[in-house]
């Protein structure tokens, strides 16, 4: 008889790492205004204030006013710490045009809140949790749905005769995986509630069956999803316009990577646990 599977089990990671800070839009601080101006085009970057002769801004000197650079030297003096906190309120308020119904259209600003005061610790929020659970329980798609998949990767393999997962199979739950599509926030309504703004795509996965059930011709498996995202921008980011033609995202930028301000993209952590069942008919 060949060896059983034991569980807990890993039965797939991507490719990129978790916990993976080298990553590019991971960095923070790395910029010049020189370079952000440059290369980036980010001249004007705020309503509110310019972060680059800490100023205020009166509603003239804004581009679609008459007025706009006669009177930046007129603008009121502040300080570096008043100029980042007035971008990361307005970093909030614009991210509510992103965020606009459904239970998860609190986090982007909470995860704001958590770049301004977080110093780059990793993110959790039981909403993140249950957004993921939700996602993988309502992707019904035969051709991506990872859960699907495994659903019926695991009745075709398992010797139904001994009650038990071949060890030598193992492989089998990966390849099914890899040709399923990985959950992530990419839907159209997720343009909208919130989870395409926090999260979108995902930087790595690791799904584990931590438990094989198998009786009467039929199984239950309880399946862990690891699910890893960056909150942070890189520059392949801003020099897109679906994402420059925003201050939202100009705000964000120049938050983290302006050597003046620093503040820390983060690591956000997300968990999800489901129960796929299935039976030998299936295989």
């Amino acid at each position: 008889m060949m060896a059983a599977l034991q569980f807990p089990s890993t039965i797939f990671k991507t490719q990129k790492w978790m916990d993976d800070y080298s990553a590019s839009d991971m960095r923070c601080g790395d910029l010049t205004e020189a370079q952000l101006k440059s290369q980036y085009r980010l001249d004007y970057i705020s309503d509110r204030v310019d972060p680059w002769t800490l100023t205020w801004r009166s509603s003239m000197d804004r581009p679609q006013s008459m007025f706009c650079c006669n009177l930046r030297c007129q603008g009121e003096k502040i300080t570096r710490q008043q100029c980042a906190a007035m971008l990361f309120d307005e970093f909030r308020s614009l991210s509510r045009k992103f965020s606009l119904y459904g239970p998860y259209r609190h986090l982007i600003e909470k995860m704001i809140t958590h770049m301004q005061n977080g110093n780059g610790t990793p993110f959790r929020d039981v909403s993140l949790d249950r957004a993921l659970k939700e996602q993988i329980l309502r992707d019904n798609s035969e051709e991506n749905s990872t859960r699907l998949l495994l659903k019926r990767a695991l009745s075709r393999n398992i010797n139904w005769d001994n009650k038990y997962y071949p060890s030598v199979k193992k492989e089998k739950l990966y390849e099914v995986i890899s040709f399923g599509k990985l959950p992530k926030f990419d839907r159209l309504q997720d343009n909208y509630n919130g989870m395409g703004i926090t999260v979108h795509d995902t930087w790595a996965t690791h799904i584990t069956i931590k438990s094989l059930h198998i009786d009467n011709n039929h199984y239950r498996a309880v399946v862990h999803y690891k699910v890893q995202d960056h909150f942070g921008l890189d520059s392949d980011d801003i020099l897109k316009t679906k994402f420059s033609q925003f201050h939202f995202f100009r705000i964000w930028f120049v938050l983290q990577r302006y050597n003046q301000f620093d503040f820390k993209p983060f690591m956000t952590n997300m968990e999800a646990i489901v129960e796929i069942s299935g039976g030998r008919s299936e295989s």
